[in-house]
Protein backbone atom coordinates (compact mmCIF):
# COMPACT_ATOMS: atom_id res chain seq x y z
CA UNK A 1 0.00 0.00 0.00
CA UNK A 2 1.27 3.48 -0.88
CA UNK A 3 2.20 5.54 2.15
CA UNK A 4 4.01 8.85 2.49
CA UNK A 5 5.11 8.61 6.11
CA UNK A 6 8.09 10.92 6.67
CA UNK A 7 7.84 12.28 3.10
CA UNK A 8 7.86 16.05 2.66
CA UNK A 9 5.51 17.20 -0.11
CA UNK A 10 5.04 20.59 -1.79
CA UNK A 11 1.84 21.10 -3.81
CA UNK A 12 1.38 24.24 -5.91
CA UNK A 13 -1.99 25.40 -7.18
CA UNK A 14 -3.60 23.82 -4.14
CA UNK A 15 -6.66 26.06 -4.08
CA UNK A 16 -8.28 24.79 -7.29
CA UNK A 17 -10.34 21.65 -7.83
CA UNK A 18 -7.46 19.34 -8.73
CA UNK A 19 -5.29 21.01 -6.10
CA UNK A 20 -7.84 20.29 -3.40
CA UNK A 21 -8.02 16.64 -4.48
CA UNK A 22 -4.22 16.42 -4.36
CA UNK A 23 -4.08 17.79 -0.82
CA UNK A 24 -6.84 15.45 0.32
CA UNK A 25 -5.12 12.41 -1.24
CA UNK A 26 -1.69 13.09 0.23
CA UNK A 27 -3.17 13.84 3.66
CA UNK A 28 -4.94 10.47 3.54
CA UNK A 29 -1.58 8.84 2.75
CA UNK A 30 0.13 10.50 5.75
CA UNK A 31 2.30 12.96 3.85
CA UNK A 32 3.77 16.09 5.44
CA UNK A 33 2.41 18.84 3.21
CA UNK A 34 2.91 22.47 2.32
CA UNK A 35 0.02 23.63 0.12
CA UNK A 36 0.43 26.84 -1.85
CA UNK A 37 -1.75 29.15 -3.89
CA UNK A 38 -2.64 32.79 -4.43
CA UNK A 39 -6.03 32.99 -2.69
CA UNK A 40 -5.82 33.60 1.05
CA UNK A 41 -9.40 32.59 1.80
CA UNK A 42 -8.99 29.28 -0.05
CA UNK A 43 -5.75 28.53 1.75
CA UNK A 44 -7.40 29.32 5.08
CA UNK A 45 -10.23 26.98 4.18
CA UNK A 46 -7.78 24.19 3.33
CA UNK A 47 -5.96 24.71 6.62
CA UNK A 48 -9.24 24.56 8.50
CA UNK A 49 -10.26 21.30 6.83
CA UNK A 50 -6.79 19.75 7.06
CA UNK A 51 -5.22 21.18 10.25
CA UNK A 52 -2.00 19.18 9.95
CA UNK A 53 -0.90 20.76 6.65
CA UNK A 54 1.01 24.01 6.29
CA UNK A 55 -0.12 26.66 3.82
CA UNK A 56 1.99 29.26 2.05
CA UNK A 57 0.68 32.03 -0.17
CA UNK A 58 2.78 32.46 -3.29
CA UNK A 59 2.26 33.57 -6.88
CA UNK A 60 4.49 31.50 -9.17
CA UNK A 61 4.50 34.30 -11.75
CA UNK A 62 7.03 36.09 -9.52
CA UNK A 63 9.98 34.15 -10.88
CA UNK A 64 12.56 36.25 -9.04
CA UNK A 65 11.17 34.87 -5.77
CA UNK A 66 10.90 31.19 -6.71
CA UNK A 67 14.24 30.18 -5.21
CA UNK A 68 13.29 31.98 -1.99
CA UNK A 69 9.88 30.28 -2.09
CA UNK A 70 11.44 26.81 -2.38
CA UNK A 71 13.75 27.67 0.52
CA UNK A 72 10.78 28.75 2.64
CA UNK A 73 8.67 25.71 1.78
CA UNK A 74 11.51 23.25 2.40
CA UNK A 75 12.26 24.97 5.72
CA UNK A 76 8.66 24.50 6.80
CA UNK A 77 8.76 20.89 5.68
CA UNK A 78 12.29 20.33 7.05
CA UNK A 79 13.24 18.86 3.68
CA UNK A 80 11.69 18.27 0.28
CA UNK A 81 10.94 14.85 -1.19
CA UNK A 82 8.04 15.46 -3.56
CA UNK A 83 7.09 18.44 -5.73
CA UNK A 84 3.71 18.57 -7.45
CA UNK A 85 3.53 21.38 -10.00
CA UNK A 86 -0.19 21.97 -10.42
CA UNK A 87 -0.36 25.78 -10.64
CA UNK A 88 -0.99 27.45 -13.98
CA UNK A 89 -3.17 29.88 -15.90
CA UNK A 90 -5.00 30.16 -19.20
CA UNK A 91 -5.71 33.18 -21.41
CA UNK A 92 -7.78 31.78 -24.25
CA UNK A 93 -8.19 33.51 -27.60
CA UNK A 94 -8.12 32.67 -31.28
CA UNK A 95 -4.57 32.94 -32.58
CA UNK A 96 -5.16 35.98 -34.81
CA UNK A 97 -6.83 37.81 -31.93
CA UNK A 98 -4.37 36.74 -29.28
CA UNK A 99 -2.52 39.64 -27.73
CA UNK A 100 1.24 39.39 -27.32
CA UNK A 101 0.79 39.60 -23.56
CA UNK A 102 -1.70 36.70 -23.57
CA UNK A 103 0.85 34.52 -25.33
CA UNK A 104 3.84 35.55 -23.23
CA UNK A 105 2.13 35.36 -19.85
CA UNK A 106 0.79 31.83 -20.32
CA UNK A 107 4.11 30.52 -21.65
CA UNK A 108 6.09 32.37 -18.99
CA UNK A 109 4.02 31.13 -16.05
CA UNK A 110 2.98 27.64 -17.13
CA UNK A 111 6.31 26.64 -18.67
CA UNK A 112 8.87 29.11 -17.32
CA UNK A 113 7.82 29.10 -13.69
CA UNK A 114 7.37 25.33 -13.68
CA UNK A 115 10.96 24.98 -14.89
CA UNK A 116 12.31 27.23 -12.15
CA UNK A 117 10.28 25.40 -9.49
CA UNK A 118 11.76 22.12 -10.72
CA UNK A 119 15.28 23.56 -10.89
CA UNK A 120 15.35 24.83 -7.32
CA UNK A 121 13.53 21.80 -5.93
CA UNK A 122 16.07 19.49 -7.58
CA UNK A 123 18.88 21.36 -5.81
CA UNK A 124 17.25 20.31 -2.53
CA UNK A 125 16.60 16.75 -3.67
CA UNK A 126 20.19 16.21 -4.83
CA UNK A 127 21.43 16.44 -1.26
CA UNK A 128 19.48 13.31 -0.35
CA UNK A 129 19.78 11.64 -3.76
CA UNK A 130 16.01 11.24 -3.70
CA UNK A 131 13.13 13.13 -5.24
CA UNK A 132 9.82 12.83 -7.03
CA UNK A 133 8.51 15.57 -9.31
CA UNK A 134 5.11 15.35 -10.99
CA UNK A 135 4.10 18.09 -13.41
CA UNK A 136 0.43 18.49 -14.28
CA UNK A 137 0.01 19.02 -18.01
CA UNK A 138 -3.17 18.71 -20.12
CA UNK A 139 -4.74 16.70 -22.91
CA UNK A 140 -4.55 19.83 -25.09
CA UNK A 141 -0.75 19.68 -24.88
CA UNK A 142 -1.10 16.61 -27.10
CA UNK A 143 -4.14 17.41 -29.21
CA UNK A 144 -4.23 21.21 -29.40
CA UNK A 145 -7.50 23.04 -28.89
CA UNK A 146 -9.45 25.88 -30.44
CA UNK A 147 -8.40 29.20 -28.92
CA UNK A 148 -5.66 27.67 -26.78
CA UNK A 149 -2.49 27.86 -28.86
CA UNK A 150 -0.66 29.47 -25.93
CA UNK A 151 -1.96 27.05 -23.31
CA UNK A 152 -1.40 24.00 -25.54
CA UNK A 153 2.16 25.12 -26.28
CA UNK A 154 2.92 25.67 -22.60
CA UNK A 155 1.65 22.23 -21.62
CA UNK A 156 3.46 20.50 -24.50
CA UNK A 157 6.61 22.34 -23.43
CA UNK A 158 6.30 20.99 -19.88
CA UNK A 159 6.29 17.45 -21.26
CA UNK A 160 9.50 17.96 -23.25
CA UNK A 161 11.15 19.77 -20.36
CA UNK A 162 10.22 16.98 -17.96
CA UNK A 163 11.81 14.36 -20.22
CA UNK A 164 15.05 16.33 -20.27
CA UNK A 165 15.11 16.74 -16.49
CA UNK A 166 14.30 13.05 -16.09
CA UNK A 167 17.37 12.11 -18.14
CA UNK A 168 19.63 14.54 -16.30
CA UNK A 169 18.80 13.35 -12.77
CA UNK A 170 17.82 9.69 -13.18
CA UNK A 171 21.11 8.50 -11.68
CA UNK A 172 20.44 10.62 -8.60
CA UNK A 173 17.21 8.74 -7.83
CA UNK A 174 15.11 11.75 -8.83
CA UNK A 175 12.17 10.97 -11.11
CA UNK A 176 10.31 13.54 -13.18
CA UNK A 177 6.96 12.60 -14.70
CA UNK A 178 3.79 14.21 -16.00
CA UNK A 179 0.09 13.61 -15.49
CA UNK A 180 -2.08 14.82 -18.34
CA UNK A 181 -5.75 15.29 -17.34
CA UNK A 182 -8.57 15.37 -19.85
CA UNK A 183 -11.85 17.08 -19.04
CA UNK A 184 -12.19 17.11 -15.27
CA UNK A 185 -15.36 17.92 -13.35
CA UNK A 186 -15.09 21.31 -11.66
CA UNK A 187 -17.08 24.41 -10.84
CA UNK A 188 -16.32 25.58 -14.37
CA UNK A 189 -17.73 22.45 -16.00
CA UNK A 190 -20.71 22.50 -13.63
CA UNK A 191 -21.72 25.77 -15.29
CA UNK A 192 -21.69 24.31 -18.82
CA UNK A 193 -25.21 23.87 -20.13
CA UNK A 194 -26.30 20.25 -20.29
CA UNK A 195 -26.55 20.07 -24.08
CA UNK A 196 -22.91 21.11 -24.50
CA UNK A 197 -21.82 18.84 -21.65
CA UNK A 198 -23.57 15.91 -23.37
CA UNK A 199 -21.68 16.57 -26.61
CA UNK A 200 -18.42 16.77 -24.66
CA UNK A 201 -19.12 13.57 -22.76
CA UNK A 202 -20.01 11.73 -25.96
CA UNK A 203 -16.41 12.17 -27.12
CA UNK A 204 -15.09 10.38 -24.04
CA UNK A 205 -15.13 6.57 -24.34
CA UNK A 206 -15.90 6.21 -20.62
CA UNK A 207 -18.86 8.60 -21.09
CA UNK A 208 -18.09 10.74 -18.05
CA UNK A 209 -15.94 13.63 -17.00
CA UNK A 210 -12.98 12.83 -14.80
CA UNK A 211 -12.71 13.85 -11.17
CA UNK A 212 -9.97 15.50 -9.20
CA UNK A 213 -9.57 12.22 -7.35
CA UNK A 214 -8.84 10.42 -10.64
CA UNK A 215 -5.94 12.78 -11.18
CA UNK A 216 -4.77 12.67 -7.56
CA UNK A 217 -4.65 8.86 -7.54
CA UNK A 218 -2.27 8.88 -10.50
CA UNK A 219 -0.11 11.64 -9.04
CA UNK A 220 0.17 9.75 -5.76
CA UNK A 221 1.37 6.63 -7.58
CA UNK A 222 4.04 8.51 -9.54
CA UNK A 223 5.15 10.27 -6.35
CA UNK A 224 5.59 7.01 -4.48
CA UNK A 225 8.34 4.43 -4.30
CA UNK A 226 6.03 2.09 -6.21
CA UNK A 227 6.95 4.14 -9.30
CA UNK A 228 10.69 4.24 -8.63
CA UNK A 229 11.52 2.81 -12.08
CA UNK A 230 9.31 5.24 -14.00
CA UNK A 231 10.70 8.56 -15.19
CA UNK A 232 10.21 10.87 -18.15
CA UNK A 233 6.71 9.50 -18.70
CA UNK A 234 3.28 11.08 -19.14
CA UNK A 235 0.23 9.25 -17.84
CA UNK A 236 -3.04 10.29 -19.44
CA UNK A 237 -6.10 10.59 -17.22
CA UNK A 238 -8.86 11.29 -19.73
CA UNK A 239 -11.26 8.36 -19.87
CA UNK A 240 -9.83 7.22 -23.20
CA UNK A 241 -10.43 10.52 -25.01
CA UNK A 242 -6.80 10.63 -26.12
CA UNK A 243 -4.50 7.62 -26.15
CA UNK A 244 -0.91 8.72 -26.65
Amino acid sequence: MINFNNKKILITGATGGIGYALVKKFVSLNGTIVATGTRTEKLDSLKKEFPNISVLKFDISDQSKIEEFIESASSQLVGLDVLINNAGINKDNLSLRMKDEEWRKVIDINLGSTFFLCKHAIKKMLKNKYGRIVNITSIVGHTGNLGQSNYSASKAGIIGMSKSLAIEYAKKNITVNCVSPGFIQSKMTDNIIESIKSVLTSKIPMSRLGTGEDVANTVAFLSSDAASYITGETIHVNGGMYMG
